[in-house]
């Protein structure tokens, strides 16, 4: 009885003595990893918040990214401790990704395009921009989506891939912008009166910059009319304003200086038909 006892007693001695180092290296590995992954995603995303070029969104992925994978190691370290194959947990690992890639590939192709546009930074939130034929203001660039708000308020939610995919034009990168417009005069009416008529209306616009100079040109002898062009430069945020204002108070000084806008005609000859 007493050997048994004695041979219990000196089993249990030994795993102690075995698991109980292992255990507390166990702890200590995870007490280590734990505070240097909390460490690493302060320094990471101090690091990115402190440079101008880097979003404060891909900031805080990079900070996680990096606590993530101390933690993972981290946890392999333990496994081996207490003699787990982490060679093969790491095959079974690495499949299980491969397939939750392949299940997840849109989803993944949308995080890979919202890390380059919030590296490359075609456009920023505020901003007016074209994506692919959508056009509406930044709201918000994420990960997954960008969120657009139209010019009547309708929210859009965008696939970030659509978005990296596609051209992109970004009406609020410049601060100034040109307005185009093409103006038809009658044949009849007096081209240098239309122009200094059209200056006149220009020089009434303080919003109108004298840098880069407006410029009027006849730009082409259409059907039913002569089609004068205009190009004036103004600040982004006053190009559909100027560009409204400078259509109502054309069609007003025309009115004034019978100037005409033409309508398009047609002659109609009749050839009679010998009876």
């Amino acid at each position: 009885m007493k050997e048994n006892v004695t041979n219990y007693m000196g089993i249990v001695i030994e795993l102690g003595t075995r698991y109980g180092i292992n255990f507390i290296f166990a702890i200590l590995i995870l007490i280590i990893g734990f505070w240097v992954s909390g460490r690493v995603k302060r320094v990471v995303l101090n690091a990115c918040s402190s440079s101008l070029k880097i979003d404060s969104t891909l900031g805080v992925f990079f900070s996680s990214l990096a606590r993530y994978v101390i933690i993972i190691f981290t946890i392999l370290a333990v496994l081996d401790r207490f003699g787990v194959e982490t060679a093969s947990l790491i095959a079974i690992l690495g499949a299980a990704s491969l397939a939750i890639g392949l299940a997840l590939q849109g989803t993944l192709s949308n995080v890979a395009s919202g890390v380059m546009l919030l590296i490359f930074r075609p456009f920023k939130v505020g901003e007016f921009v074209d994506v692919g034929g959508l056009e509406g203001t930044v709201k918000m660039l994420g990960l997954f989506f960008t969120e657009m708000a139209t010019s009547d308020n309708i929210k859009i939610i965008v696939p970030n891939s659509k978005i990296w995919g596609s051209a992109i034009k970004n009406y609020s990168a410049n601060k100034t912008r040109r307005i185009d417009l093409l103006i038809g005069i009658s044949y009849g009416d007096d081209i240098d009166h239309a122009i200094t008529e059209l200056n006149k209306v220009l020089e009434t616009d303080s919003r109108i910059l004298k840098d880069p100079s407006s410029t009027i040109f006849v730009n082409e002898l259409g059907e039913s009319s002569v089609n004068l062009g205009i190009r004036v430069w103004v600040e982004g945020s006053n190009y559909s304003a100027v560009r409204w204002n400078l259509i109502k108070n054309i069609k007003q000084n025309f009115d004034k200086n019978d100037l005409n806008f033409p309508y398009p005609q047609h002659d109609i000859h009749i050839i009679s038909q010998p009876e």
